[in-house]
């Protein structure tokens, strides 16, 4: 696990360590299997220490094209031939991923949703290059995460994200128009709808100034329907981009 500093690799390690530690208090995995998994990861800021023995590279940076281009760069230029590269956006086009790339063929979109420990659905997003040997080799390794891999082509936003995208814009601007508080239209999502978490709160966890950043994109792309509602922007603009920040639809101690 690559970080971009030593703070965000000991933060990025603390955060996967509580999250063993509440798994084997709530009896779904062994103290054990705790110590393996955490004996093997290793976080680095070397990029060079992360692609010397990688055999698959999965990216996670923030939702920007450019700094996603610039990182697959440098990974192409350090990685073997054979390695494949994954990105984990939720809604850029993989297809121009590639194409920063040496290796179009070897790169693939593995969505996988958020809270990702918990969810099951990793979005397999093919781009207009990418190989059949990737792509299967992609959803070998989502089966053996223990996750549910569905195959899709490339397209802004995917699936997922423009469906749910819809859903939450909604909610926000039900808030907006003063309709229902926001525990409220949260609330009707998790008991009426059985979702885990309502979508405001999601937005919160994902961190409202991403949100409003894919939202942008996505209007962009496809049109008004996905334009942010200014409810979005006023609390992004306030600092107030959800449970990182401690406050944004929700507040948080």
């Amino acid at each position: 696990m690559k970080g971009r500093g030593e703070n965000s690799v000991k933060k990025g390690m603390d955060s996967i360590e509580k999250y063993l530690i509440r798994s084997v208090e709530k009896g779904r995995m062994t103290q054990k299997q705790k110590d393996n998994i955490l004996n093997n990861i290793k976080g680095t800021v070397s990029m060079e220490e992360t692609c010397k023995n990688a055999d698959f590279v999965v990216e996670a940076v923030i939702e920007d094209m450019r700094v996603k281009k610039q990182i697959f760069r440098e990974v192409d230029a350090l990685c073997r031939e054979d390695v494949i590269l994954a990105s984990t956006t939720s809604s850029l086009s993989i297809t121009e991923l590639a194409s920063a790339t040496r290796r179009p063929d070897k790169v693939i979109g593995m969505h996988f949703f958020n809270p990702a420990p918990v969810m099951k659905l990793v979005e397999i997003v093919r781009g207009l290059k990418t190989s059949e040997e990737t792509v299967n080799i992609a959803v070998d390794l989502s089966k053996k995460l223990g996750k549910t891999p569905v195959v899709i082509n490339d397209s802004p936003g995917f699936v997922s994200t423009r469906m749910h995208s819809a859903f939450v814009i909604e909610a926000m601007r039900i808030l907006e128009a003063g309709i229902a508080d926001a525990r409220s239209i949260d609330d009707i999502a998790r008991y009426g709808f059985n979702h885990p978490m309502g979508p405001l709160e999601l937005a919160d966890l994902m961190g409202l100034d991403v949100v409003l950043s894919f939202y942008e994109y996505l209007e962009k792309e496809l049109g008004e329907r996905y334009k942010p509602p200014q409810i979005l922007k006023k609390l992004v603009n306030a600092g107030y981009t959800g449970r990182k920040a401690g406050r944004g639809f929700h507040e948080y101690g």
